[in-house]
């Protein structure tokens, strides 16, 4: 099974060596390939060049082979989204009317809303409901362009149900033809039992949860929202370290409430990620220059909440990568819509277009451990991409922010819609 796509506009993020991420200055270029084409051959990128077609790939086409005239069309690789909570069991627009009104995101809280509210949703609701929902949500996503997605467990908060959401994500995986990383949040917020007795749960999340998780293999990560009123630097460093104990590597969420020391404990135990980021100074910034941890900024929950906005402009200058994802969940960010993201990061950051797109494609790969076989165009990647609609420049990607410009989908190799 071969794809052929000839006649392309332009080619984004085409690289003949490929990166792992982009940092500082290196985020403003992307290499681009205009009047191209690209050869699948399998799940994979074998060749792409510039028109004509070269003889030799023709010479490859046969009768199980399908060729795509993209004129006037772009092709971008796949959003990666990094940083999601998609296993979901409905909604929460009455909070929605309570922010509206006034009410904090902790205020909301402590009145029984938020995560505790999404946890006790997510118990009364079976395993084939909660696949129906996310399936739902995954095909939404993935028709506006992404490839990639994390998940997270975390609207459990005991054992049996963070292992019936991580057994979700296990069938998602297979059903989906989006690439699915999952990743154990046991320690997303106190349970209402625990009030009190915080580090009670602490030892639970670390004697029970993390090694059940461990013995069906069911997450490649471990996060922890390490912040003001959840959970403690002090904690997030024993839960990490016990997750490290099992290979699960950190992806954390912090600094979103306060300059809270997430960013810090996260290096401490080489995270892959600390994510949202909205309070982050010169002494967040210095303890991740040099490291292998990707800043991961949440745009649309920083929007839906209404909240200071990561520094990006400063991280960027100072030498710093920086990744963009959706957070996709029902109480602060109920979006997967990565061209919306990618809009955010130019509008609300500042960021000019090529540097929003390293950050949701290949630092986005990066910040899921993807990097290797996704986040670009590259012989020998899997060909996870998207063929816009007649689209004039890449630039009009975050700039027309109210309409899908994603048209053909092609995810390992295949079309899919």
């Amino acid at each position: 099974m071969s794809i052929l796509i000839k006649n392309i506009k332009e080619i984004v993020q085409a690289e003949d060596n490929p990166q792992r991420m982009v940092a500082g200055k290196a985020m403003s270029h992307i290499n681009t390939v205009k009047n191209g084409w690209i050869f699948i051959v399998g799940n994979r990128i074998q060749d792409f060049g510039i028109m004509p077609v070269p003889d030799d790939i023709l010479r490859q086409l046969d009768s199980g082979s399908s060729t795509i005239d993209a004129s006037g069309k772009m092709v971008f690789p796949s959003f990666c989204d990094a940083h999601t909570h998609l296993v979901y069991a409905g909604s929460r627009e009455i909070e929605y009317i309570d922010k509206i009104k006034g009410l904090s995101y902790e205020e909301i809280a402590r009145r029984g809303g938020g995560i505790l509210n999404s946890a006790k949703r997510l118990h009364d609701t079976g395993e084939e409901e909660l696949v129906a929902q996310a399936m739902e949500r995954l095909n939404e996503i993935m028709l506006f362009g992404t490839g990639a997605v994390e998940i997270k467990s975390g609207y459990g908060l005991n054992v049996k149900d963070e292992i019936k959401i991580l057994r979700v994500i296990r069938i998602l995986r297979s059903l989906s033809p989006v690439t699915i990383v999952p990743t154990f949040l046991g320690a997303h917020a106190v349970p209402a039992e625990y009030k009190g007795r915080q580090g009670e749960f602490v030892d639970m999340v670390i004697s029970e949860m993390i090694p059940m998780v461990a013995s069906e293999g069911l997450a490649d990560y471990i996060d922890v929202f390490c912040d003001r009123g959840f959970f403690t630097i002090e904690e997030t460093d024993r839960i990490l370290a016990a997750g490290a104990k099992y290979g699960m590597r950190p992806k954390i969420h912090a600094n979103e409430l306060d300059y809270s020391g997430g960013i810090q404990v996260g290096v401490k135990h080489n995270a892959l990620s600390v994510d949202h980021l909205e309070f982050t100074g010169d002494k967040e910034i210095e303890c991740l220059l040099g490291t292998e941890t990707m800043p991961t900024v949440l745009p649309g929950a920083a929007f839906f909440l209404e909240m200071v906005y990561a520094p990006v402009r400063k991280m960027i200058n100072a030498g710093l990568p920086v990744a963009m994802a959706s957070d996709f969940n029902p109480g602060s960010s109920p979006s997967g819509n990565m061209q919306f993201i990618l809009s955010m990061a130019c509008i609300k950051y500042r960021m000019l277009p090529e540097e929003a797109i390293n950050a949701v494609t290949i630092n986005g790969a990066y910040a899921m451990g993807l990097n290797e076989d996704y986040g670009s165009i590259a012989r020998g990647k899997v060909a996870n991409l998207f063929i816009t609609k007649p689209i004039p420049n890449l630039s009009f990607m975050p700039y027309a922010y109210g309409s899908n410009k994603a048209g053909q989908i092609i995810l390992n190799g295949k079309v899919v819609n």
